[in-house]
């Protein structure tokens, strides 16, 4: 995996970022301290030194994760550029860019301003870039830094003139690099035929030397209907088009010099994408750009079950031993036992993710004991939640008590992430390592 343009400086603002107690998952009364010296403070998640609820990124599982992807992608002669909206954390930016990555993709000029306050130089933003203050701001970025590498989608005549029109008005220095954006029917944004994206390509042909023509994008992890079959067939047939679309600009010579960018590849199927533009068949270098911004926590639902998927699709993914794990857990308290096969907990939806599912009950730890959380066997499900509420269905037989702690996976590290403004990193024996904050 080729390494991507980091930080010119250390990750972090100009004045340290202080954590104090209102911050959550902070102890009351908790003075402000600069975020690195969290792990003198001593704290341990099982002793009760943090308040419940709680996020916390296992250390062991993040490394083995960015182990497996790397190796992974590596095979392919790929290149990754994970997805920063997952986790919106720019010291897990440095640790993507660190362990390999050619570069971070956002989906907003929001999270290009976070990467360039942390020093990113290397974005491929996988949306179009639209409105005054959003154009301004780039442009801006690429005339201030000749350093910075930025690339974003186009999938109309209407959007090619409006960034034409911007970047001709301001005598840019550089081009603003585009990708033309292939869709489907019923999906969400990119051109729909060839002949549209043909027709977009040309726009910005034309509007050479203010923009770059660098590749072709498109995003396949919408394709979800039918059974796994039938998504897989889908997903491969909208990669096919992808390349004929690639093919046809490069026939006409559309491109802007450089390596030909093909993008796609969510968190669900870039195992198809890196084979199916393996043999892309242009006749130019190409550079395979794939975008997956889950791998790095992983879940415990929803995308534990597209890796399964992926798992039983791919020989390449099984052969490298043991697969991706979760790595982040939310902590919360049994808070009431109000009937026989009912506990609450003290977690909601203003703590957990539930679009794709419910939270996961993984083990429960009793206040006291000195062994490690217990894990909770089949019987257990969290069925609904409030803003602060969990309802945990559990086995009539349960012993679970009011006070104990409930480790809970979730499903989708993405709605997660985004109601924390700090994590907790934890050992496996969950002593507060370090900490992450999140810029959403």
């Amino acid at each position: 995996m080729s390494t991507g343009h980091g930080p010119s400086h250390p990750i972090g603002l100009a004045e340290p970022t202080l954590i104090d107690h209102r911050m959550k998952g902070v102890p009351g009364g908790t003075a402000p301290f600069a975020m690195e010296d969290v792990a003198a403070k001593g704290w341990n998640l099982l002793r009760e030194d943090l308040p419940l609820p709680v996020a916390v990124l296992r250390e062991s599982a993040l490394e083995h994760n960015s182990r497996w992807m790397r190796r992974f992608v590596e095979r392919s002669r790929a290149v990754l550029a994970p997805h920063g909206k997952t986790t919106m954390s720019p010291q897990l930016f440095r640790r993507q860019i660190d362990d390999g990555a050619w570069g971070i993709t956002v989906a907003t000029v929001h999270q290009v301003q976070v990467c360039r306050e942390f020093g990113f130089s290397r974005v491929l933003m996988a949306n179009q870039l639209i409105g005054r203050q959003a154009i301004r701001y780039i442009l801006d970025e690429i005339d201030r830094d000749a350093d910075f590498d930025f690339y974003c989608l186009v999938d109309s005549p209407e959007g090619v003139h409006m960034l034409a029109q911007a970047a001709r008005a301001r005598g840019a220095g550089r081009p603003l690099q585009l990708l033309v954006e292939g869709g489907y029917r019923d999906g969400r944004t990119g051109c729909r035929d060839l002949e549209a994206a043909l027709g977009v390509a040309r726009g910005v042909k034309v509007a050479e030397p203010y923009l770059a023509l660098r590749g072709v994008e498109g995003f396949e992890g919408l394709l979800m209907l039918g059974t796994p079959e039938e998504q897989v067939s889908r997903v491969d047939a909208f990669l096919v088009f992808l390349l004929d679309i690639a093919v046809a600009c490069e026939r006409e010579g559309l491109f802007a010099d450089g390596p030909i960018i093909l993008s796609a590849g969510g968190s669900a199927f870039y195992d198809r994408v890196l084979e199916g533009f393996a043999q892309a068949g242009i006749g130019r270098d190409v550079r395979v750009v794939t975008r997956s911004g889950c791998y790095l926590t992983h879940d415990s639902e929803f995308y534990r079950e597209q890796f399964r998927r992926l798992l039983e699709r791919s020989p390449e993914a099984r052969g490298l031993g043991d697969g991706l794990q979760a790595a982040l857990e939310v902590w919360s308290y049994v808070q009431s036992r109000p009937e026989p096969q009912l506990a609450l907990l003290t977690m909601g939806k203003r703590d957990c993710g539930f679009d794709l599912g419910m939270p996961v009950p993984l083990a429960y730890s009793r206040p006291g004991r000195r062994e490690r959380p217990q894990p909770l066997p089949p019987g257990y499900a969290i069925v609904a939640m409030n803003d602060q509420h969990a309802y945990l269905v559990v086995p009539p037989e349960s012993e679970l008590r009011v006070g104990d702690m409930i480790a809970s996976g979730i499903s989708h590290p993405c709605l997660t992430f985004d109601r924390w403004q700090i994590m907790f990193m934890v050992d496996d024996d969950y002593n507060v390592t370090s900490a992450i904050r999140t810029y959403f």
